[in-house]
């Protein structure tokens, strides 16, 4: 097979002038030198708003395919095709598992993370069982409404916590920014795929699903996980690590749940959220290795759609193949700081997402269709360990509980700023950028529910972020307008906090993926501090599990 990158073809292309496109590139003869041809990806460029060009990358069949490659040596635009096939680190045979001889590995968290851990541990035969504090996603998703509809939290079962984890309800998007030489992004999207997804995600640009078709996805990941020998527990919160010395160190020998259960076992994947508290506090206190890491906090904003699309694509917007436009931004502020957009989520909706009683934290969410009336995004700010330290120095390492407790902080003023009920805080632009307080919507209608209060967010004594979040956003709104025309339009909403967007510490591991102190624990995902994002969590949850199931299959 042959590739071809950067095979570019206007935007209202017919769909029978690809293959003459083709046949052009690669400089055939006649037609019937292609054999086939598939979309490997499919993207665009929209640099030019009234001439947008969709870029393909294609696998081609050709009769010749020594002869066209040897045609084309050196042209880093057609090589030959790579092999995105996966491919298993081993597996276990029949009888491996014995009462006497092994111990099933355990993944805590079922997130993406912890779905793809689980599921390549089930498929090299190795029977994996979940423990997974929340519930099944279909109970889960009637706790989230719960909040939402009624501003009923259930600590243990909400946006956080529960089957398919955070990213359930989210854009769902499929895109990541990490190295990936071995394609395991690919395998991500097809085990999507035959889980339900469609198969547009495996050749659109920035493929994304939904949380309507991420809820069905789970639960066929989860029967697959189940019909190779795995087991799923739900509302089995882990409460203790139980930690051996030996003559090698430190070795995990299996956990305690909240009933009081003990399971053993000699290989854990912690694949927690990145609000699993209560579980860091607890391996912190066990003494897990883990240090603070930055993060960033900020707000939501929303904007109508329309005025991105429009800002985006030109006379173009609302093609189908465009479909509703995103964004990214990033201004550096005077103050040093860094404000950028953050999961920005086309034609969705801003919601509540805290998992602690009298605290609000806010996230996007998108359906797969994205034709809600507002885009929104976070605008954050990063931050770093110094700053939300809590012991008052201003040297040092920082605890790694101090990130929590910072944003405790923030989450518990911004409950009290939107007056309760797990209402959210509020401001428009325009008041903002004036350090004034807001009282009245103007054409954007917020999205987030139960609902929010309109103040002022920069109150002397009450601010909803520090002080120099503030002074960088204020700054920073003005500078997107320059990019996107309207973006600091007087009467676009801010809705606070965004708290939340990575782990605010690392569990750290070695090159083995186990952590530096405990032999047989494997930190992962987003908790764990080594992803951001469904598609980096997966992978993440891949290479773990073959870490952990070539040290298992080993009989280390």
């Amino acid at each position: 097979m042959i590739r071809i990158t950067e095979l570019r073809l206007p935007l209202n292309h017919t769909e029978d002038e690809l293959r003459p496109a083709v046949v052009q590139r690669l400089g055939l003869r006649t037609d019937a030198e292609l054999l086939a041809f598939h979309v490997f990806k499919r993207s665009y460029d929209a640099r030019k708003k009234s001439a947008i060009q969709l870029i393909y990358t294609l696998d081609c069949e050709v009769s010749d395919e020594a002869a066209a490659l040897q045609r084309f040596q050196g042209d880093p635009h057609i090589k030959p095709s790579p092999d995105t096939q996966y491919k298993f680190v081993g597996h276990a045979p029949a009888d491996f598992f014995t009462p006497e001889s092994q111990r099933r590995p355990l993944v805590i968290g079922f997130g993406p993370c912890g779905i793809f851990a689980a599921l390549i541990l089930a498929q090299m035969g190795l029977r994996p069982i979940v423990l997974e504090r929340g519930k099944d996603v279909r109970q889960r998703t009637k706790d989230t409404w719960g909040l939402w509809r009624e501003s009923q939290l259930n600590p243990e079962s909400n946006v956080q916590f529960g089957e398919g984890g955070a990213g359930t309800f989210s854009d769902g998007k499929l895109w990541s920014q990490i190295s990936d030489p071995r394609h395991l992004t690919r395998k991500v999207l097809t085990e999507f795929v035959k889980a339900g997804a469609p198969e547009e995600i495996l050749y659109v640009s920035k493929p994304h699903i939904g949380t309507f078709r991420l809820v069905s996805m789970v639960i066929k990941m989860r029967a697959e996980i189940e019909a190779l020998g795995g087991e799923i527990r739900f509302e089995q919160k882990v409460t203790d690590v139980l930690i051996e010395d030996g003559p090698k160190g430190k070795h995990i020998r299996g956990v305690t749940l909240a009933s009081g259960e003990q399971i053993a076992a000699d290989h854990v994947v912690l694949a927690l959220g990145h609000s699993a508290r209560d579980t860091f506090t607890m391996l912190y206190e066990r003494g897990v290795y883990m240090e603070a890491k930055p993060f960033s906090i900020g707000y939501r904003i929303e904007h109508p759609q329309s005025l991105i699309d429009a800002a985006r694509f030109g006379p173009n917007a609302g093609h189908p193949i465009l479909g509703a436009a995103d964004y990214k931004l990033v201004h550096h502020a005077k103050n040093g700081r860094s404000v950028y957009s953050f999961c920005m989520c086309p034609g969705g909706t801003v919601v509540a997402a805290t998992s602690e009683p009298l605290r609000v934290v806010t996230n996007g969410m998108s359906q797969y269709s994205r034709n809600e009336r507002n885009a929104n995004a976070g605008i954050v700010v990063g931050i770093n360990p110094q700053d939300y330290r809590q012991d008052g120095k201003h040297e040092g390492p920082v605890s790694p509980l101090d990130g929590m407790a910072f944003q405790r902080i923030w989450e518990s003023r911004a409950y009290e700023l939107g007056e309760g009920g797990y209402k959210a805080p509020g401001a428009l632009v325009g008041d903002f950028i004036k350090r004034q307080r807001s009282k009245v919507l103007g054409q954007v209608e917020p999205s987030y529910k139960p609902g929010v209060t309109l103040t002022d967010l920069q109150q002397k004594g009450r601010g909803s972020l520090p002080e120099y979040c503030l002074d960088a956003i204020r700054e920073a709104l003005p500078a997107f307008e320059r990019q996107i025309k309207g973006f600091s339009r007087a009467d676009a909403v801010l809705t606070g906090v965004e708290t939340r967007t990575s782990s605010p510490l690392r569990i750290t591991r070695g090159r083995d993926y186990q952590s530096l102190n405990v032999q047989g624990l494997y930190p992962a995902g987003e908790g764990a501090g080594y992803a951001g994002g469904i598609m980096s969590a997966g992978v993440d949850g891949i290479e773990v599990a073959e870490a952990l199931g070539a040290s298992l299959l080993a009989g280390r």
